[in-house]
């Protein structure tokens, strides 16, 4: 954590990351709706998102299709073809809600805080996960890294989020889940939390 106490007087917005934070993710047991064991889950979701080549963070660049990055998959692990395929293209089984989260977002909403968005993601996922989330209609803006072919952490996506929308770095705080990104906030200017579990976020949300 990469705060003090007494810091939420000044806070006037409200930053959150996506994956982890407003949402969980169950991409284990997408595998097995498919069809696997959980070893066999596990080993696929574990060579996708530890891709030595980081092509999972290619795709949230925005900068390959959906097929160009599942053609890229398919190539290095030509045995899970058909399951990586089926993954990519079928992304809206993949979050799980977190209503009590999203409550409290709509309450701070209320009381005067402004409300936004700065998340790692492909456009198609991003698109698929938020149509029916409720905290989309209490949001001020957002930055999505599909957007401008940045991620987070690099300085250029907080900047990008705050040049578009005027906000003040040092008003702002931010959550998220990688311990990677809130440094790159903390280091960009912004008050910044690492989210555990959601039970952590609702205790942090609670302070405001």
């Amino acid at each position: 954590m990469y705060i003090r106490k007494g810091y939420k007087d000044m806070i006037k917005n409200l930053i959150f990351d996506v994956g982890g934070v407003l949402f969980d993710y169950r991409w284990k047991e997408m595998f097995m709706d498919y069809g696997l064991d959980e070893d066999n889950a596990i080993r696929v979701g574990t060579q996708m998102f530890n891709d030595p080549d980081r092509t999972w963070d290619i795709f949230d660049l925005g900068i390959k299709s959906d097929e160009e990055i599942a053609d890229i998959f398919c190539k290095k692990y030509p045995g899970d073809e058909d399951v990586i395929r089926w993954f990519i293209r079928h992304g809206e089984y993949m979050h799980v809600p977190r209503p009590k989260v999203w409550k409290k977002v709509h309450e701070l909403k209320q009381k005067g805080y402004k409300i936004y968005i700065l998340s790692n993601y492909p456009e198609s996922l991003f698109n698929k996960h938020t149509e029916y989330a409720d905290f989309m209609d209490d949001i001020d803006g957002l930055m999505v890294s599909y957007m401008i072919h940045k991620a987070k952490p690099a300085e250029d996506i907080y900047k990008a989020l705050c040049d578009k929308y005027g906000i003040d770095r040092s008003e702002s705080i931010f959550f998220d889940d990688r311990a990677e990104n809130v440094e790159g906030a903390v280091k960009f200017g912004m008050k910044s939390v690492k989210i555990l579990s959601e039970q952590v976020l609702l205790d942090e949300l609670d302070r405001f």
